[in-house]
């Protein structure tokens, strides 16, 4: 896993009324949200596939709460132990997940399943004047290969 990322594995409780899933607790991973949204991506799409992107000042906490999604994460941080390492998280329906992605670790997602709903609970408001998105355009990854469910 690359330094820094956690997973964290979501428990569904179901009864006749419905579910209830505890996503974030502040307590649990340090992270304050400022502001907190949902993207969605339809099945087969990719977001940012030409270009991954990081911050340098947000941490973002992820969470696939309807479809499914194959999230990467590469890390290009200089001075990281993990270093060049990629991850492959296919999270969302049948492995409910909320993943901390730390500053400077590039991150895209395909959808697999489905309209894909993605809550993003991030440390930092986003500032249209100023954004603190840095997309890089040398990452290619093949979004077709088979990803084994972890």
């Amino acid at each position: 896993m690359i330094e820094g990322v956690r997973v964290k594995h979501l428990r569904v409780i179901s009864d006749q009324r419905g579910r209830l899933m505890e996503i974030l607790r502040v307590s649990e991973t340090g992270i304050n949200p400022a502001q907190v949204y949902m993207t969605t991506a339809l099945e087969g799409v990719v977001k940012d596939k030409d270009k991954f992107h990081m911050h340098k000042n947000q941490t973002d906490c992820f969470c696939c709460v309807k479809g499914k999604i194959k999230l990467v994460l590469v890390d290009n941080r200089e001075k990281s132990k993990t270093r060049g390492e990629i991850n492959e998280l296919e999270i969302g329906e049948g492995n409910f997940c909320l993943v901390t992605i730390p500053k400077m670790v590039l991150h895209a997602f395909k959808s697999l399943k489905g309209e894909s709903f993605i809550i993003n609970c991030i440390d930092h408001e986003y500032d249209k004047q100023n954004p603190d998105e840095f997309r890089i355009d040398n990452i290619y990854y093949d979004w077709d290969k088979l990803c084994p469910v972890k």
